[in-house]
């Protein structure tokens, strides 16, 4: 049973509800739950989820940010986020690139990337030379054919082709409309190489497990909100989390009949979400 907002029967929402009892810590996606990126701005507030922010931050409910941006480096994102109105640090968010980083460190990997330029000084500490992988991410207008078919190069003259994937979106939603992610050029290479990417970031159970290790807290002591319904909904739910589908950002209402995954509850927006949360905390 899934509250679907208005016209809900009250035992109903209640018995929905009490499914989120016992959190100890939220994780919140950033882009479509937060805002929605694009404009003059680089991005514009979802009604209500700035003070949702503060809501939770005041409740002593543990909080961490777990995102797939990966067009920049967490430090100008975070600063974006704050000239948005949002109270959010660097040490709060969970981010592909940085684990990228600790893998390709500790593997001795030295990464072709095909990445935002913007994201590219997350990488300043590696050897790039002579690579023997690829990193992907959501290079936007870099995602070119000369520069697709370079990363195709690097990886089918390797004995032992690895491509590392900073998520597998299929698409995410700016103000002017939706946008191809990083997920569609991932599988374009993965077919053309014959290989299957190893992807960093959502909804890789690592990825969430990091999460949930930064804050010291278990799976089921923690309540994911997210607009996408396979990497964050489907993701979290996989790593023994709860989750709910927020009707903002890429949500489409075809999700509420997806067939493999289902959420623990939809929302119209995580300000909704935020309350509905705090009041099991009341109980």
């Amino acid at each position: 049973m899934h509250w679907r907002g208005l016209g809900l029967r009250a035992g109903a929402m209640a018995e929905w509800a009490a499914r989120l009892a016992g959190a100890r810590a939220v994780v919140l996606d950033i882009s479509g739950v937060l805002y929605d990126s694009g404009g003059e701005a680089g991005g514009v507030p979802i009604p209500g989820s700035r003070e949702a922010v503060r809501k939770l931050k005041a409740s002593g409910l543990k909080l961490r940010f777990c995102t797939n941006e990966t067009q920049a480096t967490r430090e100008k994102f975070v600063e974006k986020l704050q000239r948005l109105g949002f109270d959010i640090l660097v040490s709060e968010v969970t981010a592909p690139a940085p684990a990228a980083c600790r893998i390709l460190k500790e593997r001795n990997l030295r990464p072709h990337l095909l990445v935002h330029d913007d994201l590219v000084p997350e990488f300043d500490q590696l050897d790039k030379g002579n690579p023997n992988c690829v990193v992907l991410g959501d290079a936007a207008d870099n995602f070119s054919y000369k520069n697709l078919n370079e990363a195709f190069r690097v990886l089918i003259g390797l004995e032992n082709p690895i491509l590392i994937s900073l998520g597998r979106g299929r698409y995410y939603k700016e103000t002017d409309g939706l946008k191809l992610d990083v997920g569609a050029y991932m599988k374009a290479l993965e077919y053309a190489c014959d290989i299957q990417a190893e992807v960093v970031g959502k909804p890789s159970k690592m990825f969430f497990q990091s999460a949930l290790a930064e804050m010291g807290v278990e799976p089921q002591q923690a309540i994911m909100i997210g607009d996408d319904i396979v990497n964050d909904v489907g993701g979290a739910q996989q790593c023994g989390m709860r989750a709910l589908q927020v009707r903002t950002g890429k949500y489409r209402p075809c999700d509420e009949q997806h067939p493999e995954v289902t959420p623990d509850g939809y929302v119209n927006n995580l300000a909704e979400a935020v309350d509905i949360i705090l009041k099991q905390l009341d109980k």
